[in-house]
C-alpha cells in the first residue's frame, strides 16, 4: 500500500498510541477533581501544556486545547468577532481558506458582519497590498491560512505581519493546520500572529484533539459555556490521553523536521518532474520555496478527479480529490475556482500529500502505476496527438 493522503490525516505514531493507552489506563481521573487522582491528571495536563509551549516557542498560558482544527478556527474567528463587535464588524479573510474558516466567515456575514475575501493569483497566493487596501477603521480581524490545504501554497504571512504591525488593534489569526512540522514554521508563525490553529491528527497524533494558540492579552468570547476549563475559553473535561499523545507526537516530529521535510520535497520533485513530461497534465503546486514540501496537486485533463482517485485505489495507492470538485455555489470555497482555473480542469484535480514515512521507492511505484493509467486514459482522450 502507498498512502499519499497525509494532508487528510496521518497514521498515529506507535509511541503516541502507547502514551494514549497508558494515560487512559493509569491516569484516568478528571483534572478538575480535588482528590489525588484528579491532581495526578492535572499535573500531567500541565506537563503536556508546558512541553507543547516549549516546542512552539510560546508561553504556557498561551496554549489552549480544543477538539481539533475546526474548533480552533471557529473559536478564533467567531470568538474574536463577537468580542470586538462594538469596535467594528469588518473582518478579512482570503478566498482560498479551509471550509472551517470560510464557513465561519459566511456564518458571521449572515449575522451582519462585513466580510472582505481577498483574491489570489495563479499560484493561490494573496497579495499583501490587497490586504492593506482592504483595511479600514472598522476592521477587527484578519484570518489568513499559513499553508493552503489543496495545493500547498505558503501564504505571505511575514509580509502581512509587517503590514499589521501598524494596526495593533486588529487581531491576526493564522490557520496553521497544514504548516506544522514542515520546516517553515518561522514563516507562518511570526511574533505578530495573535491566534493560530493546529490539529493533532495531521502530525501522527490521535483525532479529536487540537490546539489554539492565543497570545497573552488577546480576548475571545468563549463558544462553549460550562465548567470553565481551559481558563474559561473552552469548557469541557480535557481529553487528557489525547493531549499527552499529541505532546509526544509533536516532540517526535520536530526531532528530525529538516530531514523529514527534505525527504517529502524530494518525493514531490520526483513525481513533479515526471508529470511535467506528460501532455494533458496540469500541475497546480510548485516545487519552489513558495510551496510547502508535502503537497502536490495536479489534473489529468478530461478525467474527473474521483475517477482517478478510485483508479489509483484499485492499485492500492491512496490519494484524494480536492474541494475543486465543489461547484462555485458550494459552501466550501475552492482554491482552484478562486484561481480561475477552468471548471473542466478543476474537477479533474487530485492531491498527493506526503509524509516522512513515504519513500522514494514509493514515488517510483507511483510513477510506474500512473504511467499505465495515464496511457489508458490518454488513448481515450487522444492526448498528445
Amino acid at each position: 500500500m502507498i498512502y499519499f493522503d497525509n494532508s487528510a490525516t496521518t497514521k498515529i505514531y506507535p509511541e503516541a498510541l502507547t502514551t494514549y493507552n497508558k494515560v487512559a489506563t493509569d491516569i484516568w481521573g478528571n483534572p478538575s477533581s480535588l482528590h489525588k487522582l484528579g491532581d495526578r491528571a492535572s499535573q500531567l495536563l500541565m506537563s503536556s501544556r508546558k512541553q507543547i509551549a516549549g516546542l512552539l516557542g510560546t508561553e504556557v498560558n498561551e496554549i489552549f486545547f480544543t477538539s481539533g482544527g475546526t474548533e480552533s478556527n471557529n473559536t478564533a474567528i467567531k470568538g474574536t468577532a463577537i468580542q470586538k463587535r462594538e469596535f467594528g464588524k469588518h473582518i478579512i479573510t482570503s478566498s482560498v481558506e479551509h471550509a472551517s474558516v470560510a464557513n465561519a466567515f459566511t456564518a458571521l456575514e449572515r449575522l451582519g458582519y462585513r466580510v472582505t475575501r481577498l483574491p489570489v493569483d495563479k499560484e493561490g497566493r494573496v497579495n499583501p497590498q490587497d490586504l492593506k487596501n482592504a483595511l479600514d477603521k472598522d476592521t477587527t480581524l484578519v484570518s489568513i491560512m499559513g499553508v493552503n490545504n489543496e495545493i500547498g501554497t505558503i501564504q505571505p504571512i511575514e509580509a502581512i505581519s509587517e503590514i499589521l504591525d501598524n494596526y495593533p488593534n486588529i487581531t491576526f489569526h493564522v490557520d496553521n493546520v497544514q504548516a506544522f512540522g514542515k520546516n517553515i514554521w518561522d514563516r507562518v508563525f511570526t511574533p505578530r500572529v495573535d491566534l493560530s490553529s493546529l490539529s493533532a491528527h495531521k502530525y501522527h497524533a490521535p483525532r479529536g484533539i487540537g490546539i489554539l494558540y492565543k497570545k497573552t492579552g488577546k480576548m475571545l468570547t468563549p463558544l462553549h459555556d460550562g465548567g470553565g476549563q481551559e481558563k474559561g475559553l473552552r469548557s469541557g473535561t480535557e481529553n487528557l490521553p489525547a493531549i499527552a499523545a499529541m505532546a509526544k507526537s509533536m516532540r517526535l516530529l520536530l526531532e528530525q523536521e529538516p530531514e523529514n521535510a527534505a525527504r517529502e520535497q524530494a518525493i514531490k520533485e520526483k513525481i513533479y518532474h515526471y508529470l511535467k513530461t506528460l501532455p494533458g497534465i496540469e500541475i497546480f503546486s510548485g516545487i519552489d520555496d513558495g510551496f510547502a514540501p508535502h503537497v502536490l496537486c495536479f489534473a489529468l485533463t478530461g478525467i474527473r478527479g474521483e475517477t482517478l482517485v478510485h483508479t489509483l485505489e484499485s492499485h492500492d495507492i491512496y490519494t484524494s480529490t480536492t474541494s475543486a470538485c465543489a461547484s462555485k455555489t458550494a459552501d466550501e470555497a475552492s482554491t482552484l475556482v478562486a484561481m480561475h482555473v477552468d471548471d473542466k480542469i478543476a474537477t479533474s484535480a487530485i492531491r498527493l500529500s506526503f509524509d516522512a514515512s513515504n519513500t522514494m521507492e514509493e514515488a517510483d511505484q507511483f510513477i510506474e502505476v500512473f504511467d499505465g493509467i495515464y496511457r489508458h486514459f490518454a488513448k481515450i482522450n487522444h492526448l498528445g496527438e
